[in-house]
């Protein structure tokens, strides 16, 4: 009998994102380039002929055939896998639609659905846009919070963390998406914790670090120097760290966020967490702008995204680099492969 880590993994469900959006082309420019970067087969969930007109029009030779997850690794060496979504698309590049919306979660909700039942190894995502969805009624803060509203299924609502990766940095925002007037208010020793917790698991088991290093940035400019600039480093992340070191995690810090992305620094680490947005998506984007991934850890299945946006602007020109999904649909692979070497 063959062994659960001998039998090839399953293709990788990339969604379409926002089909007015890079997403659509960027899966047609993957997979043109699927032997040259080793890509792992992947099926996109998309409108078929939506991604057949964008090919014609970009001039994209990019064979589609309509599959199901069976056939999909079947199809991928000659042809891109397309599970069909329900309902067509009229829509144009660079033109967002409130109405492409329910197709656009449709793709994310069937590609949660197909990894959990054991169809696809991981879900990949194309970017979306939050005002679209919005418009359309869409409840969620956002694409993060979404997917960890499926992963509940009804239960508890995970934490989902956001983690910025690439060959050389791996970094994390304690707090994300929140205005940096609210950052004290809601940076809590108890917030710190439980995200280092989550990181911890998720260097082990999808990145195979038996024990992972934590660095701490400080809130503050110096990490406070002494109180001088601010208590919130005393306060709150010194008793996180003690904390966690307690626990057996080796974290360090608080570290001034200005020395802590150098070369020579990073050596220390394998991931950084960082107390509110801009201190950890500023180096990462400055270090690997076109190649970084967006992890999201503590969800029951694996997510990668690439790390930019829809790029309205310059939807539908083919001008658009597909570097970050296919980093994207390489570590999904990877995280894939570890995850049956490591189980929960």
């Amino acid at each position: 009998m063959r062994s659960q880590a001998s039998t090839p993994l399953p293709p990788l469900a990339l969604t379409q994102g926002d089909p007015a959006g890079i997403g659509p082309e960027l899966a047609l420019s993957a997979w043109l380039r699927r032997d040259v970067d080793a890509l792992p087969a992947f099926a996109c969930l998309a409108d078929l002929d939506h991604l057949g007109r964008l090919a014609r029009r970009l001039a994209l030779d990019v064979p589609l055939i309509a599959s199901d997850w069976d056939q999909a690794s079947g199809h991928f060496p000659d042809a891109l896998p397309v599970i069909p979504l329900d309902g067509a698309l009229a829509v144009e590049p660079g033109r967002p639609d409130p109405a492409t919306a329910p197709g656009t979660i449709q793709s994310i909700t069937r590609a949660v659905a197909a990894v959990r039942a054991g169809q696809a190894a991981a879900v990949v995502t194309n970017p979306i846009a939050k005002s679209v969805l919005y418009a359309a009624g869409f409840a969620h803060p956002g694409h993060t919070e979404f997917l960890a509203h499926l992963a509940a299924d009804g239960g508890p609502v995970p934490l989902p963390v956001m983690m910025l990766w690439c060959d050389e940095l791996a970094v994390v925002p304690v707090t994300i998406h929140i205005p940096l007037r609210r950052v004290p208010d809601l940076l809590t020793t108890e917030l710190i914790v439980e995200t280092a917790r989550i990181v911890t698991d998720g260097l082990r088991r999808s990145f195979g670090i038996d024990a992972p290093r934590l660095a701490l940035s400080g809130l503050n400019p110096h990490a406070g120097e002494g109180g001088a600039l601010g208590h919130e480093d005393d306060a709150v992340v010194r008793p996180a760290i003690a904390a966690l070191r307690a626990e057996g995690i080796d974290a360090s810090g608080p570290y001034p966020a200005d020395t802590m992305f150098h070369a020579r620094a990073r050596a220390g680490y394998d991931c950084a967490l960082a107390m509110y947005h801009d201190q950890a998506l500023i180096p990462i984007k400055t270090i690997a702008f076109d190649e970084g991934v967006n992890v999201t850890l503590g969800l029951p299945f694996i997510r990668t995204s690439p790390d930019h946006g829809t790029a309205f602007d310059i939807a539908g020109q083919g001008i658009a680099r597909p570097d970050s999904l296919i980093a994207a649909l390489r570590l999904a692979a990877r995280m894939a492969a570890l995850h049956r070497r490591i189980p929960a």
